[in-house]
């Protein structure tokens, strides 16, 4: 891809202009979420809004041919080829509870695949990107590359999600056969669960009803760590659905075999 060091910029660019919109409100007692979903709780807040819109005014003055698609506004089509995937709070339900493991989270794909991504935590001062060639945690003690870990049996792993009933009453299932046979599996993680596999703290991460944005970055950041990431059936999870992210081959295999069984 023409310009790696343009769209990684711009990227960072994009982050820093959504932490700015974002802290602020943060662990705001007075701060107030609309319900995107009337049937269940899918909260929206200001700070999802800004910093959406912070970051399509950083791609509307650098990347003015380039596609957004982001949560809150939708796909706004460019003619470049390039397409931006944008979540501006993954996670805001751990944003109102004031924890700390939502993040920003972008991507980029062209018609092929997703190409580059980073997953942003703004308030302890966290960033974790992976693509074109780089592979990269910035963090308050510094820089250092991204590596998954490697030579963990399943009996020893360690899996993370996000919701315990992890989508329909079936894929909880499938998920009870994997949870059944690792070490320890932690909840309520969100994006920064991908981080944590990424930087070699975890093994597996398996989710279910994921939508591009939700999935675009952290794939890309995991996948440059040495990872990798699909759907439950092996094929493409850049579309979102059901993911499955594992530290190895082995891993992957062996947690597939028990989804599908």
């Amino acid at each position: 891809m023409q310009d790696a060091q343009r769209i990684i910029d711009t990227a960072h660019e994009m982050a820093d202009a959504a932490r700015q919109a974002i802290l602020p409100h943060f662990r705001d007692r007075n701060l107030a979420a609309d319900n995107k979903r009337p049937a269940d709780f899918d909260p929206v807040t200001v700070a999802d809004r800004a910093a959406e819109k912070a970051m399509r005014e950083v791609l509307s003055r650098r990347c003015p041919d380039d596609s957004v698609f982001g949560e809150e506004y939708g796909l706004s089509e460019g003619r470049s080829g390039l397409t931006w995937i944008l979540d501006p709070i993954d996670g805001t339900r751990a944003f109102i509870c004031g924890a700390t493991s939502w993040g920003v989270l972008i991507g980029l794909k062209d018609s092929d695949s997703i190409r580059y991504g980073m997953v942003d935590q703004p308030y302890i001062g966290e960033r974790f990107e992976g693509g074109l060639g780089i592979s990269r945690f910035t963090g308050p003690s510094g820089q250092k590359p991204l590596a998954v870990r490697q030579g963990v049996e399943l009996g020893q792993a360690t899996l993370l999600t996000t919701f315990p009933e992890i989508g329909t009453p079936d894929e909880g299932e499938a998920f009870g056969h994997v949870a059944n046979r690792v070490r320890l599996t932690r909840y309520g993680l969100d994006c920064y669960a991908y981080a944590l596999l990424a930087l070699g703290q975890v093994d597996l991460v398996i989710e279910a009803g994921l939508q591009p944005y939700d999935i675009a970055g952290p794939l890309a950041v995991v996948e440059a760590a040495g990872g990798i990431v699909t759907d439950w059936q092996g094929g493409s999870a850049a579309s979102g659905g059901q993911v499955i992210a594992a530290a190895s081959e082995l891993l992957h295999r062996q947690a597939l075999e028990l989804l599908n069984a």
